[in-house]
């Protein structure tokens, strides 16, 4: 129940993370969602194993717990560049920006 829970919150910070929330306005256990799956979708972690990495990423003494707001905000803009397929100076528009948004 709890994974299946995690995995729900996780598909909807996604959303959240596309534009319509900046990482400002989150909360910590938003902001290692957030982290928490970024980085088991670099792993391209699937089904049981994507749940017992989310699970330990998001348990309270993680790594993924010790970053900062700002850190959240950087993985968060990197993320929507890197979807947005952004390179050179478009990017670094974009990443300047996204940035400065509180």
């Amino acid at each position: 129940m709890i994974k299946t829970t995690c995995l729900a919150a996780a598909l909807g910070l996604s959303l959240l993370a596309g534009g319509y929330a900046n990482a400002a306005e989150k909360t910590v256990q938003q902001q290692k969602m957030t982290v928490c799956n970024q980085q088991a979708g670099e792993k391209s972690l699937k089904g049981d194993a994507r749940k017992t990495f989310m699970s330990q990423c998001l348990k309270k003494d993680s790594a993924a717990g010790k970053i900062t707001p700002q850190q959240a905000k950087m993985t968060t803009c990197n993320a929507q560049a890197s979807e947005k397929s952004l390179k050179g100076a478009e990017r670094k528009t974009f990443m300047s920006s996204c940035l400065k948004k509180r």
